[in-house]
């Protein structure tokens, strides 16, 4: 069993009973009562911290109740790769720290101003979780360009589909195209009951100065005001890597600590 995250590989290797003690775990724990198995991977190099060892918890989503569940593990910090949901549990290290946006106390900067008016001319197409050969096509295309040495940049077309297609929750994938047409960006995302999860963003690499990244989550925190939902979750900020800890930067943003969702403040 792989998940594949960031560009690293883990492989599950032992049982786990039930989340492990802390007080957000416990509350997920009580509202949901018995819990499917949950397995603790192998410690592997990360992809992040340089010398720092990368571990994850990590727990299969099926049956009729996985769209559910999930939602309720996102509120404790997990994400979702494929058919899986994976949380870090690194032994000594706790860099990767949980966040979302607040989308009712979400106020534009200068920065997010300047990136609604540079993209303001992009029409978005938002629609099931299905691949094309064109997404694709650009995905290889940023791969290449910005994570060259990475795994996800030998991935082929049935390597795509799987990430695209082998959801068991309400997973869509929202197309950024220009005026002329040509698909510009695209966003995989996943609705939870309280907001979406930005699974994984990518662009075309020559349009770089455009922040098409920072973009597509403007562009959840508005479809969100749009459905009513209160919340966009971003995955990890990491404050050592330059790859996560640009996500300090949006407004209104929340982590996740052992007493629940706070307001942001990074560890200075």
């Amino acid at each position: 069993m792989d998940i594949s995250s960031g560009g690293s590989r883990t492989t599950a290797q032992r049982p786990v009973d039930g989340l492990q003690a802390t007080r957000s775990d416990a509350a997920l724990r009580g509202r949901l009562g018995s819990l499917p198995q949950f397995f603790a991977t192998t410690s592997v190099p990360c992809p992040y911290v340089p010398d720092r060892a990368e571990r994850k918890l990590i727990v299969e989503l099926t049956g009729r109740g996985a769209a559910g569940f999930y939602d309720e593990l996102s509120r404790a910090g997990f994400r979702r790769s494929h058919r899986f949901a994976y949380r870090p549990a690194c032994r000594q290290c706790t860099a990767c720290v949980p966040v979302r946006i607040a989308v009712e106390e979400f106020a534009d900067t200068r920065s997010t101003r300047r990136v609604r008016n540079v993209n303001r001319g992009l029409r978005t197409r938002l629609m099931t979780g299905r691949a094309t050969p064109e997404q694709f096509h650009l995905f290889t295309a940023y791969q290449h360009s910005r994570h060259r040495d990475s795994d996800m940049a030998a991935m082929t077309y049935a390597d795509y589909r799987s990430m695209v297609e082998d959801s068991a929750v309400r997973t869509a994938v929202a197309e950024f195209r220009d005026a002329e047409g040509a698909l510009a960006a695209v966003a995989l995302i996943d609705r939870l009951d309280d907001g979406f999860s930005a699974v994984y963003t990518f662009y075309d690499p020559s349009r770089g100065k455009e922040s098409l990244g920072t973009w597509s989550i403007l562009w959840l925190v508005e479809e969100c005001r749009r459905q009513g939902l209160p919340y966009v979750y971003l995955g990890y900020w990491i404050e050592e890597s330059p790859k996560m800890a640009y996500k300090a930067r949006f407004p209104a943003l929340e982590r996740l600590t052992g007493k629940g969702w706070v307001a942001f403040a990074p560890s200075r």
